[in-house]
């Protein structure tokens, strides 16, 4: 099977030849890798599912400057107005230190500046790749991007976020309302040329350990009603929507649910996520993906068990694509991932 078939029957709660495998390794995972004999690309040397991904640019395009540098880091500002702190160390996070856009004002100033010019989207990419794509059988992902985690973390920051999702919720549903539209336009002349996708995904990191950052009301009153609308843009289209949410949402599957969103992921077990537990209770109507914890990875006989225990039960009449519950970080072994990825094919099989 194709990548293509085997993830749409996922997505049909169907039996496919095996689950299929994605995932997202760092960096330095690539690079240490190499370093122990991998001699192509990760998906090729393992045999693991392909994607295709198309992203489009919707930030207001603020001046990106470089403002200090030493041997350990670099301050630049970005695209969506936010000062960061960059590290060198490999796979390292970088630290935000300033943000322009923290009220109404500055607000109107960026969105002024989020336009719907014809350069925003990768003409020459697709171009390109896209007959390629669908030759080899790939599964093609349009990249949205809207609603709390692009608002709280490369925008407005966290605390400010949260701060006016309380005291001035109107701020925050036109932003949401922006991203939204600026992603359905691009993304519709698109597929109004000819590059159609198979679904669409966005991040959207509302959890974190155990909890939520908002309550379920406050997801219901400012950020559901534009996750509909993106469910509602895909299924117009005859397309999935999948929503990567971090930390634990599991108070919110239900809301999920009920506005049709297909998958999730990533299911965060550090977070509390327990994936087994949503199968039996959601796994019907929710495709899920991820689920196996990234911190046993670099531990043979942990996460194999961890494998062994879980991948029978989320396989059951589809629904299931295996992964870490985040990415796969640079402490696991080309040996062990050999072995990892051996394992879920074996226990994944139909």
């Amino acid at each position: 099977m194709t990548s293509y078939e085997r993830i749409k029957r996922m997505y049909e709660h169907r039996d496919a030849d095996r689950i299929p495998i994605i995932d997202s390794p760092w960096a330095g995972t690539i690079r240490r890798w190499k370093n122990e004999g991998m001699d192509r690309g990760w998906t090729g040397y393992f045999d693991v599912d392909r994607i295709a991904y198309i992203g489009v640019d919707i930030t207001p395009r603020f001046e990106v400057k470089r403002i200090e540098e030493n041997d350990r880091y670099y301050i630049e500002t970005s695209s969506w107005g936010v000062t960061m702190k960059h590290f060198k160390e490999e796979d390292s996070t970088p630290e935000m230190l300033d943000f322009k856009v923290v009220n109404a004002e500055e607000w109107e100033k960026a969105k002024a500046r989020m336009t719907l010019s014809d350069d925003r989207i990768p003409w020459a990419m697709l171009k390109k790749d896209y007959s390629e794509w669908r030759a080899e059988g790939r599964w093609i992902i349009a990249g949205f991007w809207f609603g709390f985690d692009v608002t709280h973390s490369w925008m407005m920051g966290t605390e400010n976020t949260l701060i006016a999702m309380m005291e001035e919720p109107e701020l925050v549903k036109d932003m949401f309302d922006t991203y939204l539209d600026r992603c359905e336009q691009l993304f519709g002349r698109i597929w109004d040329a000819g590059y159609h996708f198979d679904e669409v995904n966005w991040p959207d990191d509302m959890g974190y350990k155990g909890t939520t950052f908002f309550s379920p009301e406050t997801y219901r009153e400012l950020v559901k009603p534009y996750h509909a609308r993106a469910v509602k843009w895909a299924h117009d289209r005859g397309i999935y929507a999948r929503l990567h949410s971090c930390g634990n949402i599991t108070g919110l599957i239900p809301d999920l649910i009920d506005i049709g969103i297909d998958g999730l992921n990533p299911l965060e077990v550090k977070a509390g996520v327990d994936a087994v537990a949503i199968k039996k209770q959601f796994g019907d109507k929710l495709l899920l993906h991820g689920g196996i914890n990234a911190v046993n990875w670099k531990y043979t006989y942990r996460i194999i068990a961890e494998i062994e225990e879980k991948v029978p039960v989320l396989k059951e009449n589809g629904g299931y694509i295996f992964a870490s519950d985040h990415s796969i970080p640079n402490d696991v072994s080309l040996e062990n991932m050999k072995r990892i990825i051996e394992t879920a094919k074996r226990v994944g099989r139909y």
